[in-house]
């Protein structure tokens, strides 16, 4: 099984004549099939909640592009929803979460995850694993602690998450105890995927870059490492990609002692250091810049040539340094998937 899918392949350290290739936020909005489902549904939680419409939009991508895996549709902030706290998504201005601005609120969340108000998700998982192609790689997801964290403090998205910072200075040992019931949750949930039928899974920590060092210890490395260890220990034959964007110079250190199969790598790392560093003790994904794939022309051609020269010869999985943009065209990405497929020939 592994040989007949290039992207397990790649997570078995193995090094392929053509990288294996999919894109962070693939089913979504720069889709117009997409976009129409969507327009069915009241709210975007319902969407996600949704069997039907979110198993759709997994495969979406897949029968336009043929990408070598699949991503679960659904979103991070399904945990602090089957937490207790109250979840939406407001049209054009992104979720909003009931904040939780001292530790006397935490009294609102439940003490365990809420596995029976992801049951729709699990469902998601069954009605496409049988849908997917035989040579691709279905992949489940999750947040971790710190940025869904980050999300569940202020009530929405921050520009440079100040709200759990200090809240994480003021509170250090509760902001300590969500962070741990959060990694706990994350980690009944990535195991409910795995037996659900995914077959790898994806932890994003999407504001880790705005941490100091000893904060990026306690509430990025320290949770992480937790929750690979246990997927690991629980359920040993599935691979882990982590990624840590803004990890900058602590990805040494993370593919030394996280334990996860590859790290993803940010629009922003250089990939010739990361091969440099990383010296083939775990693949790498990345890390176009999706801007570059907004633009199009000669400016995808040139980066897109400039990350297949710098991974050749190492494990590789192409991909985005974030999530496509909404505005990209698709014309950009069947570009971008001709380039990446010729790169081996």
């Amino acid at each position: 099984m592994i040989d007949e899918k290039p992207l397990l392949s790649v997570l078995h350290g193995r090094k392929t004549a053509v990288p294996p290739l999919w894109l962070m936020r693939q089913a979504g909005r720069y889709l117009p099939e997409y976009r129409e489902i969507r327009a069915k549904a009241s709210s975007f939680l319902e969407f996600c909640y949704s069997p039907a419409s979110a198993a759709e939009a997994t495969l979406q991508p897949i029968r336009r592009f043929g990408f070598d895996a699949a991503i679960l549709f659904s979103d991070i902030l399904v945990i602090p929803d089957a937490l207790g706290q109250r979840v939406s998504f407001e049209s054009g201005e992104g979720p909003r979460l009931e904040p939780l601005e001292t530790p006397d609120d935490f009294s609102r969340l439940s003490e365990a995850l809420d596995l029976g108000r992801l049951a729709p998700v699990f469902e998601t998982i069954d009605r496409v694993k049988g849908a997917l192609p035989s040579p691709t790689t279905f992949i489940g997801f999750c947040g971790a602690p710190w940025t869904v964290a980050s999300y569940m403090i202020a009530g929405r998205g921050t520009s440079d998450q100040a709200p759990a910072r200090l809240f994480a200075y003021r509170y250090p040992e509760a902001f300590a105890s969500l962070i741990d019931k959060l990694a706990e949750a994350s980690i009944s949930y990535l195991l409910g995927q795995i037996d659900a039928g995914v077959e790898v899974v994806q932890i994003f920590d999407s504001w880790a870059g705005v941490l100091p060092a000893h904060e990026f210890e306690n509430w990025v490395f320290s949770p992480i490492r937790k929750i690979v260890s246990r997927i690991k220990a629980e359920r040993p034959g599935t691979p882990v990609i982590a990624f840590v964007r803004g990890a900058g110079t602590h990805l040494t250190r993370l593919v030394e002692n996280l334990g996860a199969d590859a790290y993803g790598l940010d629009t922003a790392a250089d990939p010739v250091w990361a091969v440099r560093e990383t010296a083939g003790r775990a693949a790498l994904q990345g890390n176009l810049d999706p801007l570059a794939l907004l633009a199009g022309g000669a400016a995808l051609d040139r980066e897109t040539a400039a990350i297949l020269r710098a991974f050749e010869g190492h494990p590789h999985i192409f991909n985005l340094g974030h999530g496509i943009l909404p505005q990209t065209p698709i014309a950009h990405v069947e570009r971008l998937i001709a380039l990446v497929r010729q790169s081996g020939g």
